[in-house]
């Protein structure tokens, strides 16, 4: 066998050896990749063999990388990576492009899963992968083509192309109001306000624009937009939500709007592409779509 084929190791074993690299252990390698705790082991030893080095320091149950595993890891994790990528590219669409997308979650379920049946109709060939991520990332590490997210159009190394604005507006279960005699703004630091780790200023925002003072008590936390949503209906407080992201509720009856007027967020939603992909056609198709869809959605 010559060198070259010598040091091409397996799938599998480095599969194995990026999980427990990953984990931090055998344990929770296994689980992940389906094995036994013993085809793992005997996985990376095969690897350190055909290697001629160690890549692990093992002290009884406890397993750390060593700097050249360490150094290891990094390539063969991007190495895995782009495997995957081509592999799930040529299974899902061998005749058109493949869309590698992050998405708020919220953001997803609520507006663009019941819009993409139409980019889909309009776009066979274009096959689109999501994957969930909120706030900023590295776009090298993941593989991603795009990402849609809120804030600022000053993303590092990447392209922001406006999508919409976001207006907040105040509101309660059917009934809280009236329950707690909130006639006005100025009550509303009487009952207990519900908050958007996302958003963690909107309330002090909200008060301080209409000349009140915040109340000193902060209120309920929540880190999803789910949660804090069904804190809201189940009569726990009230809750500034995005407007566009509770029609669905507020049509229902399930949540009120407690003022005519809300305000508006300053940060907005943004398609962002990293500058080394500016040119992949899938990804500039779906922003043309997506820039429309938006448009039109605010008519």
């Amino acid at each position: 066998m010559n060198s070259s084929r010598r040091l091409l190791p397996s799938t599998s074993a480095l599969a194995a050896f990026e999980a427990v690299a990953r984990l931090g252990s055998f344990t929770r390698a296994a689980a992940e990749l389906d094995l036994t705790q013993g085809a793992i082991s005997r996985q990376v030893l095969a690897l350190e063999a055909q290697l001629g080095r160690p890549l692990f320091a093992r002290d009884g149950r406890r397993v750390t990388l060593t700097p050249e595993g360490a150094d290891y890891a990094e390539e063969i994790r991007a190495a895995l990576r782009q495997i995957r990528s081509a592999s799930l590219g040529l299974v899902a669409n061998v005749r058109g492009g493949i869309l590698n997308l992050a998405i708020l979650p919220t953001f997803g379920t609520r507006w663009l899963m019941p819009r993409l049946p139409e980019f889909l109709e309009a776009n066979p060939g274009i096959t689109v992968n999501f994957a969930t991520r909120i706030g900023r990332f590295d776009f090298a590490e993941t593989g991603l083509d795009a990402a849609i997210q809120i804030g600022q159009p000053d993303w590092p190394g990447a392209d922001s192309t406006f999508l919409m604005t976001e207006d907040m507006v105040p509101v309660c279960a059917p009934g809280h109001r009236e329950a707690h005699g909130l006639a006005g703004p100025e009550d509303f630091a009487r009952t207990t306000l519900l908050h958007m780790a996302s958003r963690p200023t909107a309330w002090e925002r909200w008060f301080r624009d209409r000349g009140l003072e915040p109340p000193a008590q902060g209120g309920m936390q929540f880190e999803q937009f789910a949660m804090v949503t069904q804190a809201c209906m189940a009569g726990l407080g009230i809750a500034l939500l995005p407007e566009f992201l509770i029609g669905q509720e507020l049509r229902a009856g399930a949540l009120e709007r407690m003022t005519p007027e809300g305000f508006r967020n300053r940060d907005a939603y943004y398609y962002v592409t990293p500058r080394a992909r500016s040119t992949y056609a899938p990804a500039r198709i779906f922003r043309d779509w997506l820039v429309e869809a938006c448009a039109e959605a605010a008519r």
